[in-house]
């Protein structure tokens, strides 16, 4: 289930709505919240709060990174501990939540740090399997994680790590850059609170400008670590390290490949390095549990196979509306 809110009342196109974002220029997307539901009844149930990137085939900054070709919508917050006990629950997914206890941040509400590459791939396939869609990564009989290949469904040369048919997965490092230091104005900026200084440090709140760095003694729980990005999305600078699907090499076309982490985390210096847009580390495989990495998820904005791209089109210019 899920629940769209706030933005500027867009007409609702159903199955069509990916190509009227696409090809209008994205506009029904900018400033829409959706609020998706997994599980069921009061111990089981969670949901995850996104916020809609619009400004699809945006150019890329000085890095090179943040041009994405469609709209999407980005996790607001940080994946939390209670997120991954209770898909734990109801998935049996079998992802170590005992880092949480190290660093004293193991409040239900607080990031799951410790989350390997591979165990945020299962929970996300865990999101896309609960509500019907295709897993968005591939793991063999045995658990190992593999990429997909040409004879299989949903394959995508451009991305073999991830399946065409999915609707939730982790962020590439195109779409993670974008949805913090991009705006929907396509302006650019070095940190993720929409400003060119250097931000705020502080242990917890929500005031703009502010990140959770310097002095914190851990990381804030997930709702309030921070000022906003220009999108909406919070902590996308500080408090935790985030993992990228993307590996470090761009290419995505081998299993172990090292990947890259986003963000810095509330252990960075008054200089927050790993805060700025210019900060991508690439030295970890994704095998690597470390008590600052958590992740978040990204999404796309209606179901991303092609056929449901080509009967949108269709709907759109048949000037139907439906549901």
């Amino acid at each position: 289930m899920r629940v769209e809110k706030e933005g500027w009342g867009c007409f609702d196109f159903g199955v069509s709505r990916l190509f009227v974002v696409i090809f209008l220029g994205g506009l029904c997307a900018h400033g829409q919240t959706v609020i998706e539901t997994f599980g069921s009844g009061v111990d089981d149930e969670f949901t995850i709060e996104f916020v809609s990137i619009g400004n699809p085939g945006n150019t890329a900054d000085g890095n090179g990174w943040g041009s994405v070709a469609y709209a999407y919508r980005m996790g607001k917050y940080e994946v939390s501990r209670n997120q991954i006990t209770k898909a734990n629950n109801i998935g049996s997914l079998g992802i170590d939540m005992s880092n949480l206890s190290s660093i004293g941040a193991n409040g239900p509400n607080h990031p799951a740090v410790g989350i390997n590459w591979f165990e945020a791939a299962k929970f996300v396939n865990f999101l896309n399997t609960e509500h019907g869609y295709a897993p968005a990564y591939k793991f063999d009989s045995n658990g190992k994680f593999q990429v997909w290949a040409a004879n299989d469904s949903g394959y995508n040369p451009a991305n073999p790590y991830r399946n065409r048919g999915s609707y939730f997965w982790l962020p590439s490092r195109d779409e993670w850059h974008k949805s913090a230091f991009g705006s929907p104005q396509g302006i650019w900026y070095d940190y993720p609170t929409g400003s060119d200084s250097r931000p705020s440090a502080v242990s917890e709140g929500t005031d703009p400008g502010t990140i959770v760095y310097n002095g914190a003694s851990r990381p804030a729980e997930v709702q309030s670590a921070g000022g906003l990005s220009p999108w909406g999305t919070m902590a996308q600078g500080g408090n935790v390290y985030e993992w990228e699907e993307t590996s470090a090499d761009a290419s995505n076309s081998t299993p172990d490949a090292l990947r890259a982490i986003r963000s810095g985390s509330w252990y960075m210096g008054e200089l927050a390095q790993g805060a700025s847009s210019s900060y991508r580390n690439t030295s970890f495989g994704p095998q690597a549990t470390v008590n600052d990495f958590g992740f978040r998820i990204a999404s796309a904005p209606e179901p991303s196979s092609f056929s449901l791209l080509l009967a949108g089109g269709a709907v759109l210019m048949a000037g139907r509306r439906q549901r």
